[in-house]
């Protein structure tokens, strides 16, 4: 059995580069090299252009950039000749006897020059083919490329020679950076598409196509979470928090970019008493950062300013609600009641504003958005947010194509529900709902999937209630029933799966939950359980689940007892019960995850960053209707687990599925 998915070659690592201070040489002088000069400028390189006849030999561009003196122009016939002057053998041992003069001496030169600079950390030729009169190589340029590669890879220098992929060490990428539509200035967001040396100009095209089809707020929302994140960390050492702490401008700790690959991997709720750690603060912030990146909306996050920022990272108040138009509108104009304008732009609390004679009373809708695909939203909830809604309050797991239908004069805030901080951000929502209710409008509370599973709605409602308003619910299908759909798994299924429970992988405010044990007719649903996924499966297995794993390496497994066994009603599951984590359930990014229970958290960590929300799926229904199908778990027992699960899996410890059935594109 292989313990991990066997890797498949062919292709290319695709890393960024710093590249000040670092050298960039380019062997010719035709437009691609000013092509390749440019992006290495951008870069913050230093660009060398070498080229036969130096200046006189380069197209237009590089001629200018020379004399703007952004790169450095060396003459090869010149650089041969002061090789030859000193004396400088011949480094290239193997030239083959048919190899010109003119060539062994270009080569004995490239090599002198690489040999005394030692800042070259890339070489790119480029003319290989070309016909243009600033080719700036000799006629025998493409005999004289797998001598430069030869040079260049003796010197460990990676090299790139244009329509030649069998002698280069990296590929240029067909990039597209995004600009700042506030300032007009390029902000360092970059999107790159490369087929590793194949298919060049089809790479350019999806490039465009994939630029084409992103919110044009991209650069600003770049520079904004940057400045959030520089904020995140000023914050400590401008208020003293990271006193004991030895804070490094040029080694910043960043715990956004740690090894936790999920944004909604739990953190300590924040003590009202403010006695948190320089680093627990820390930690707390940048994962208020990590969520605003994943769930907020691309033009929210573009027009974000410094004082939202703050006022963010305090926890003290919420932003500012914003259009959250796309593809360079406008933001939404304001369409309430004068007395409420000073209410709509704040998101904090506050004291209720007194209801003039003249303003009619609002309500409360309270409505399901469904798993996710905007065509599984119920008629009731599309006409909610289409004709109704003065004011929606959107949970920050509804997807942006579903905050989309929202009409741009429609006011959209998003709960700022971030890791320690729910509790507080859910009684900001409910302020904010009565408030604007009381002003008269119209306000849609959404939820994901359905209010009343795992949505809080019994507290909104008698919260509501309370302040004198009725909310109405509007039910939405439930993401705990249509995530498995998408993911081919049936809930319940004759011959497998009779019953299936539904519950949660957290309490109120972070504490653990009691699981159900196990029961072979039964499918058990997890929602909210994917960050704690050790947790969970140490209380169902009972022991955990890292003792099963090094047992496959040779050891007993020994099931070590914790106290997880405390967090299960009932029966242990057996560890090779199917599981299966469907993240971003009915979206075109969906992933589903399957695997056993002894293998999954191996699993997840292999898979990197995780895609919130995600929910768990434990039962034999996972595998029932995988290629011909098993509809007899029930009828056969036990007995044949192992040759079933080997067969699901084909030999494999778990298995990953992307996407979802392309009919779902067409609704």
């Amino acid at each position: 059995m292989e313990l991990f998915p066997p890797p498949t070659g062919g292709a290319p690592l695709l890393l960024s580069f710093r590249m000040q201070r670092k050298t960039v040489l380019i062997i010719g002088g035709d437009t691609l090299a000013a092509s390749r000069a440019y992006a290495s400028l951008e870069a913050d390189a230093d660009v060398v252009v070498l080229a036969h006849g130096g200046l006189q030999a380069l197209c237009e561009e590089l001629k200018w950039r020379a004399e703007q003196s952004q790169l450095t122009i060396l003459d090869w016939a010149e650089l041969s000749s002061k090789a030859i002057a000193n004396g400088a053998s011949d480094c290239v041992s193997a030239v083959e006897t048919q190899t010109k003069p003119d060539v062994d001496r270009d080569i004995t030169a490239l090599d002198a020059y690489l040999a005394t600079t030692h800042s070259i950390s890339l070489v790119c030729v480029t003319g290989t083919l070309s016909t243009s009169p600033f080719s700036s190589l000799p006629t025998s340029a493409r005999n004289l490329a797998p001598h430069i590669a030869r040079v260049c890879r003796a010197r460990r220098i990676p090299v790139n020679i244009t329509d030649m992929p069998a002698l280069c060490d990296f590929f240029f990428a067909a990039t597209h950076r995004f600009v700042d539509q506030t300032t007009g200035k390029k902000s360092s967001m970059q999107l790159a598409v490369t087929a590793n040396g194949e298919g060049c100009r089809l790479a350019g095209r999806i490039r465009r196509e994939a630029v084409a089809a992103l919110p044009c707020e991209i650069g600003g929302a770049i520079v904004r979470v940057g400045q959030l994140r520089r904020l995140a960390r000023e914050q400590e050492k401008e208020t003293g928090e990271g006193s004991g702490v030895a804070w490094d401008v040029d080694v910043e700790v960043d715990a956004e970019d740690s090894s936790v690959n999920s944004p909604n991997q739990p953190v300590p709720i924040r003590r009202a008493d403010n006695t948190e750690t320089a680093i627990e603060a820390l930690r707390r912030r940048m994962q208020w950062v990590a969520q605003v990146s994943e769930y907020w909306p691309i033009p929210r996050l573009a027009a974000l300013a410094e004082s939202d920022m703050r006022d963010l990272l305090s926890g003290n108040t919420g932003l500012p609600p914003l259009g959250h138009g796309t593809r360079g509108k406008a933001p939404r104009a304001q369409s309430v009641p004068p007395l409420a304008a000073d209410l709509r732009s704040q998101h904090g609390l506050q004291l209720a504003l007194p209801v003039p004679p003249s303003v009619k009373k609002g309500r409360i809708l309270l409505v399901g958005s469904g798993p996710g695909h905007p065509s599984l939203l119920t008629l009731a909830t599309h006409t909610a947010l289409t004709k109704h809604a003065d004011l929606v309050l959107s949970d920050k797991l509804v997807p942006s194509a579903v905050l989309e239908l929202v009409p741009e004069h429609v006011e959209l805030r998003i709960a700022r529900k971030f890791p320690g901080n729910a509790d507080g951000a859910q009684t900001e929502m409910m302020e904010a709902a009565i408030e604007a209710a009381r002003c008269g409008l119209t306000v849609v509370r959404l939820k994901q999937g359905d209010p009343s599973v795992y949505g809080r709605a019994g507290e909104e409602v008698l919260y509501f209630r309370s302040h004198g308003f009725e909310p109405l619910v509007i039910p939405g299908v439930s993401s705990a029933i249509a995530g498995p759909t998408f993911a081919g798994i049936p809930v319940t299924q004759r011959g497998v799966s009779e019953t299936f429970v539904v519950c949660t992988g957290v309490g109120r405010q972070g504490k653990e939950v009691r699981l159900p044990g196990y029961e072979r007719s039964r499918t058990l649903l997890i929602l909210m359980g994917v960050a704690r996924l050790g947790e969970v499966v140490g209380a169902l297995l009972g022991y955990s689940p890292l003792s099963y794993a090094s047992s496959l390496g040779g050891g007993t497994g020994v099931k070590e007892g914790s106290k997880s066994e405390g967090r299960r009603d009932g029966s242990p599951y057996p560890p090779n019960a199917p599981i299966a984590i469907i993240e971003r359930g009915s979206m075109p990014d969906q992933r589903v995850l399957v695997s056993t229970l002894g293998d999954i958290c191996v699993a997840l960590e292999s898979l990197g960053a995780q895609r919130p929300p995600g929910m768990i799926v434990v039962g034999w229904s996972v595998l029932a209707l995988h290629g011909q199908g098993d509809l007899s778990v029930l009828d056969e027992g036990e007995g044949g687990d192992e040759n079933r699960v080997r067969r699901w899996l084909g030999g494999h410890r778990w298995r990953v599925l992307e996407g979802i059935a392309e009919g779902w594109t067409e609704l």
